[in-house]
């Protein structure tokens, strides 16, 4: 009967969909840059003079950390002017390499650059985790400062996670409050104050903590890449696929995602005070589209550390068995504004299409008499046709404000069955079928269009 329900509308939402002026607009009705829809890959030709590193001093040993090896080839050809640095088929294994202005990597298929599993390969350095600017590990992939960086190639980066999980999750056992600092594992690609950058074909896998991390950067682009760690068995805690911390203009297009928390996370701080934190500050512009995901704690996830984010659109993806499709965690001790969201065109099945709920895991709210009021506006879900078990997973809250969100062209069952359009100020509704029903908005708002 539920599949049937979910036939019923689909050719005449379909028909609407279609007709939806959304290209070439931001939620907020400004104009999307051109930027966004280059998709052309980089041609790795292009990149320079080509770096094998087999030619220079790596060998071809899988249980040798040779970090200092590919370093050096590194080093070299930035001081040559610039180049490739190319992991040919084989496994490498390393500890943090940084990468200089001009260079770029390519892992060629067949090729794995693997991290080591000792945390003593990854020097600790000022970084940014988890909403703060403060020192901790390295990540086996670390550009800062570079434009026009590139990770191509569809070879593997591979994190190497299995020994940091399980000791997380010894941690955890002998400590419940053990939090990710606690336990001491590095990122996989840490790409910060870049602009200009790609990845793309390239799989990312196995991360021992955040996949990939994003910090002041901005016109960033993947493609086509793959982003997996295990969700059973041992599981690869806080794997997210990207994390996107204090950015503006990011594209992510064609992407599969499969890890063990979030797939895109919005970053930018957390605390009380995270607002007047100079290394804070907000996420704009940005597009996830044509992406497939498999088991993920989110599919579009703003927060748990985040300030402001604005003009975020996730567009023409399917989705099979994620827990949550958009998740708007709400930190009582954080002054947090998310606005002009727009998330359309979803497919599949999830555990629930829309979340907003208190955030509380290791918070602590300081006395602050100024402390700006949260708030969630101007969110739409448009053009979704999926099964949930709790389409609408909204709680009411002193420390925040709902206002101003859209629900159009909707079309799902929903085991739980939720949905109250008097939980968020100005709901607005148009073409709503819940479980076969139609919604229609409540008289205080502005009704159906």
């Amino acid at each position: 009967m539920k599949k049937l329900l979910l036939i019923i509308c689909t050719t005449i939402l379909a028909a609407v969909a279609d007709a939806t002026p959304t290209d070439g607009l931001w939620p907020d009705g400004t104009h999307i840059d051109k930027w966004f829809s280059n998709t052309q890959k980089v041609d790795k030709a292009a990149l320079g003079k080509r770096y094998v590193v087999t030619d220079y001093g790596v060998d071809k040993d899988s249980t040798t950390v040779q970090t200092a090896a590919i370093q050096r080839t590194i080093d070299l050809a930035a001081k040559s002017g610039g180049g490739t640095i190319v992991i040919p088929e084989g496994t490498f294994l390393s500890g943090a390499l940084f990468f200089r202005q001009g260079t770029s990597l390519v892992v060629e298929e067949g090729g794995k650059l693997k991290g080591s599993d000792r945390i003593q390969d990854f020097p600790i350095r000022e970084t940014r985790i988890e909403g703060q600017t403060c020192k901790y590990f390295t990540a086996l992939v670390n550009a800062d400062n570079l434009d026009g960086f590139t990770i191509a190639g569809k070879g593997t980066i591979d994190g190497n996670g299995h020994h940091y999980w399980n000791e997380f999750w010894i941690r955890r056992k002998w400590n419940p409050q053990c939090t990710n600092k606690d336990a001491q594992r590095p990122r996989l690609v840490y790409i910060s104050n870049c602009k200009n950058v790609t990845l793309q074909d390239v799989h990312l896998v196995n991360s021992p903590f955040w996949t990939t991390h994003l910090y002041r950067s901005h016109h960033v682009r993947f493609l086509d890449c793959l982003i997996y760690a295990p969700t059973m068995g041992l599981k690869a805690p806080s794997s997210d696929a990207i994390d996107i911390d204090v950015c503006h203009d990011v594209l992510i297009d064609g992407c599969y995602m499969s890890v063990n928390d979030d797939a895109v996370a919005l970053k930018g701080g957390k605390g009380t005070w995270a607002d007047k934190d100079k290394t804070n500050g907000p996420n704009r512009n940005i597009i996830i589209q044509n992406c497939r995901y498999g088991v993920v704690h989110g599919c579009l996830t703003l927060g748990s550390e985040s300030v402001y984010d604005r003009n975020i659109i996730l567009r023409n993806i399917k989705v099979d068995k994620s827990d949550r499709v958009l998740w708007l965690k709400m930190r009582p001790d954080t002054p947090q504004h998310y606005e002009f969201i727009t998330v359309e065109n979803i497919t599949g099945t999830t555990g629930s299409a829309l979340v907003i709920r208190p955030w509380t895991q290791f918070y602590k709210k300081d006395e602050r008499k100024d402390m700006p009021h949260s708030q969630c506006n101007n969110i739409t879900l448009r053009n979704i046709r999926m099964e949930c078990k709790n389409f609408f997973n909204v709680g009411e809250s002193d420390n925040y404000r709902l206002t101003d969100f859209t629900f159009e062209n909707i079309n799902v069952y929903d085991r739980v069955n939720a949905f109250d359009k008097n939980i968020i100020e100005n709901t607005k509704i148009r073409n709503m079928m819940i479980n076969g029903k139609k919604i229609t908005a409540s008289p205080h708002t502005n009704g159906t269009w």
